[in-house]
Order: structure tokens, then sequence, then C-alpha cells
């Protein structure tokens, strides 16, 4: 597949007319010749929305067979895309081969997943409640379900090219949710972008759909994005990157005269609590664990280990002694981006000038390549000074001391929203554990035991999301089919006559869809 640096809006390909910019080498920081990419303008934006909202109605009304078929073929046309599509991400964003095969797999199979979720009809939560003409007052018929809420902006993640950009989980769930998407496109990465867009493209021809239902815009600056946020035909927003990012988003949107929700994940440094019985039980495995999932593709990772608390005493030491050891072997390493490696080295600057922090170790070091470090403060400290435990994206970690159980309680209150939080227990530990976990249930929205956090299965049950800043709705998740409940709203249906209900809801039940019905599960007929 050729790249020409094209937007992709009503079904072809077009030159914009904004400013020229070109992908760089994430390892060399050079262009990469080949093509130059060109910035939308105003009328790129309207175009695209305008198509996304005239192609809303008849999407959304799509038998659920022909709109999971159309995410199935989107997997298989991303999969078909082969070896020019991981060179061409290696490239641009200076990932190693096997993570970017393992993040195209993924791409395609939550495709799959929300292709499967779709045909069971579950996130329509068909909900009947007949009428109840002899009760007093009477109460007339009630059906539910949810719908689609419109076009969805999705914005391009810059530390996962293929899993969370533009084919990723936001677009694969609004997609499923009967929404047409338009994506803007990460700039580090626009030929992995042009590519992935072409092939959803394709789908979309394929399956005989609006030309609007996907549209792909690129941009080297910021005011596409803004654009994009508040048009008016835009009804949701899904955003992977920093605080900065999504609050201006947040804030856009909700300025607009008609505000709409922004689903943005974007800050967590994922505390880690080392308790007593692991340190002593396995402290020199875990220091090793530790470091490995620290550093693991740069640290650049939403669920790095960016806090470590313990307990003040031997095992914490000793810990912390194997821990700047295993740091200082780490090699340098290549970051996303030019601006990505810039913004990491000023977070670990600001932090070894604190006077109360302790730099335990740094990596090796080489020009334009990340240095780890692992730095150590007191729980105290982090407490009186709060901007010590803010996440620094990229290889490092902060190792807390915390003086006694009631300081380590007094630091899981002060910490802001995370996307995780790790337990590293044994049964010793238990007690303990029980006074913790409604802290910290309070903090995450996912909790571990004895593991990293590093790495999120994609499945029914995983949620991706926390209290803010983690995400701007810690209601929401980003990973998992409960991702796709982002874009769907509830619609309510009184007293309508059976034949102008949709399908799910008619009395026969001709979708054979599992529903409640007067308060209880209908059980669909055998098949």
């Amino acid at each position: 597949m050729q790249l020409t640096g094209e937007l992709l809006i009503a079904g072809a390909a077009r030159r914009g007319a904004g400013a020229p910019f070109q992908a760089l080498d994430a390892a060399t920081n050079e262009p990469i010749a080949q093509p130059v990419f060109h910035s939308a303008l105003t009328a790129d934006v309207d175009a695209a929305c305008e198509l996304a909202d005239e192609a809303f109605d008849l999407y959304r009304g799509l038998p659920a067979e022909k709109r999971a078929q159309f995410l199935d073929d989107c997997a298989a046309r991303i999969e078909a895309l082969g070896e020019p599509l991981i060179e061409r991400a290696m490239a641009e964003s200076g990932l190693p081969r096997a993570r970017l095969e393992g993040e195209r797999a993924r791409a395609a199979n939550q495709l799959r997943m929300f292709a499967a979720l779709v045909r069971s009809g579950d996130a329509l939560d068909a909900r009947i409640e007949p009428a109840l003409p002899e009760r007093q007052p009477p109460r007339t018929d009630l059906r539910f379900w949810r719908i689609g809420v419109g076009p969805v902006a999705v914005f391009g993640a810059s530390n996962f090219p293929l899993a969370f950009s533009v084919a990723g989980g936001d677009t694969a769930s609004a997609l499923a949710a009967g929404c047409p998407v338009v994506v803007k496109a990460h700039p580090a990465h626009p030929g992995t972008s042009e590519l992935v867009g072409r092939a959803i493209q394709e789908a979309v021809a394929a399956a005989g759909l609006p030309a609007g239902v996907f549209a792909l815009l690129f941009d080297a600056g910021h005011e596409v994005g803004g654009a994009l946020v508040q048009h008016p035909a835009i009804r949701a927003v899904g955003f992977t990157g920093s605080r900065a990012g999504g609050l201006a988003l947040v804030r856009l949107a909700a300025a607009r005269a008609e505000p709409i929700p922004v689903y943005a994940e974007m800050s967590s440094v994922n505390p880690n609590l080392l308790l007593p019985g692991a340190l002593a039980a396995r402290g020199e495995t875990l220091a090793r664990e530790f470091v490995a999932s620290a550093t693991l593709g740069c640290g650049q990772f939403c669920t790095n280990p960016g806090l470590m608390l313990g307990l003040a005493g031997a095992g914490f030491d000793a810990f912390a002694a194997n821990a700047a050891r295993e740091f200082s072997a780490a090699p340098a390493g290549i970051m996303l981006a030019a601006g990505i490696l810039r913004a990491y080295e000023r977070g670990i600057e600001r932090l070894m000038q604190h006077p109360k922090v302790m730099t335990l170790a740094r990596g090796a070091a080489a020009p334009g390549r990340a240095q780890a470090a692992l730095l150590r403060v007191s729980a105290s400290d982090l407490l009186a000074d709060p901007t010590l435990g803010e996440e620094v994206f990229g290889p490092s970690s902060v190792l807390v001391e915390c003086a006694n159980e009631v300081e380590l309680r007094a630091v899981l209150r002060k910490i802001e929203g995370q996307l995780t939080i790790t337990l590293h227990m044994e049964a010793i530990d238990a007690e303990l554990v029980h006074t913790l976990l409604p802290l910290i249930e309070r903090k995450a929205g996912r909790v571990l035991a004895n593991g990293f956090p590093t790495g999120v299965e994609v499945c029914d049950a995983m949620v991706h999301g926390g209290p803010f800043p983690a995400t701007s709705d810690g209601r929401s998740t980003s990973v998992g089919t409960a991702a796709i409940e982002r874009f769907l709203r509830p619609v309510c249906y009184q007293n309508l006559a059976d034949g102008l209900l949709p399908d799910a809801l008619r009395d026969a039940n001709p979708l054979n869809m599992r529903r409640r019905f007067a308060g209880k599960p209908e059980t669909p007929r055998a098949s």
C-alpha cells in the first residue's frame, strides 16, 4: 500500500492544504523522506464531521451481523498490511518488532471482540416492563435500550501506535456502538496511521457503508484537534495522552453551546505496595521484576510502576539496594519522540534537584536516549510536597519510605486517582491488606496482587480507567467490552406500538436476544 500523506475523507484521499510536515525516525530524529504529510484545515474538519453526522442514522440502523462483519473485516485488513506496517511503525516509534507485532494482534483481537459483542446484543441492555392496567395507578408499557451517541472524535496515542491509535480501542468501541469515527492521527506516527486508516476505509467501502463512517485527519499542531472537539456534529471524544492535552480538550468540550463528554486517559503513577511479608519472602526477586516492569518499553506505558511504597526497615532497604543495582544496568532507551524525551529529562532533573529526593541509581547514558532513573523519598516529604509523586513519563520510579502503617495510609489518602494500584503480599500481610483495600478501591480502576501492572488484558472483565486524573471520567474504561458504554446512551419508549419499536424491543424478540422482562432475565429461544 503506497503512502501519500493525504487526508482520508468521504471514502477518498485528498491532500490537505495546511502546514506540511514529515514523520521523524524515533532513533535518529531525522525526517523520514516519504511522504510529506499535509495538515487539515477547518473546511476538512467540517467535511469529515458533517459526513459522519449524515452517516450516523444509516450506520447505527444496520443489522447487528452486518456491523459485526465490518469490524471483523477491519481486523483482517489490518493484519493483511503485513510487514510494511510493522517496519513503518518501528521507524516512527522506536518500538521493537515483537512489541509492535503484539500490538497489531491486540488491535485486531479487540475489533473481533467488539464484533462478538455486537452479535450478542448484550451492550444494548434491552429491558421491558409490560403495562399494568389493573394496578393503581396504572402503569403504561415501558421499553429501554441503548443507542450510539453520534459521531465520535478519536485522538491517536503516541505510546501505542496500533492498539490505542487509528484502529485502537476507542475507535473499535465507537464503531461497535454504531457511531461514525473521525480520527485525528498522532503526528509522531502519521505513516502508521495512514496505513491503518486506509485499511479501515477499504473495509467501509467493501461493506457498502456510508463513506462518512470513518475519516482520518492529519495536523502538525493542535488546531485540528481543537476544531474537531468543538464541531457541533461530534458527540463524544476518546483521548489517550498527557494530562495537559486531555484537560485542554475537556475545557473545549465543556465550553461548547452543547457540552459533550471527553473520555481522556491522562496520568497515573500506578503505586505498588511492598508489604513486609512479601519483602521478607522474595524481596530480591521483586526488585528484579520491578525494574523490568519500570524500564519495559523505555518506561512508556501508562501503567508504568512510578511509585513503590514500603514500610521502613531492613527489608525495604535491601529492596532499594537491589533495585538500584538493577537500574544501574538498564540500557539507554529510545523514546517515542524527541519532545517526549525532553519532557522526561526535565521531569527527572526537577526531582533530582529537589533537596528531599535521593538519587539511588542512573542507567546507562547515550546521546538522544533516555537514561533510567531510580529515586527515593520519605513519605513525610511526599505528603508535604505532592509534586514529588507526579508522573514522569519514561524509565523511572520513586521509592517511598513510610515510617509506619499510619503513614502508608496517609499516602494512600493523599495520592491522586490511578489506573492501577498493586499489592505485593504474602499470607502474613492479609490483615494489613484488609485495612488498606477500602482506601485502594477509592483510588484505582484496577487492583492487582503479586504482579506488575504493565500489560493490559483485553477482555470482558478489564478496567483501564480510574478516578481523576487517571481519566477524566472515573466511571469509564478504555479497554475491554465495557468501553462501548462510553458511546451509548439510554432511550426509553413509552406505550409505543409494537410495529414501531426497534427489533430488540418487540414482543416476539425477533433477534432472540437476552433481555430483562418484568424485572427478570428473559431466556432466548434455543437455536
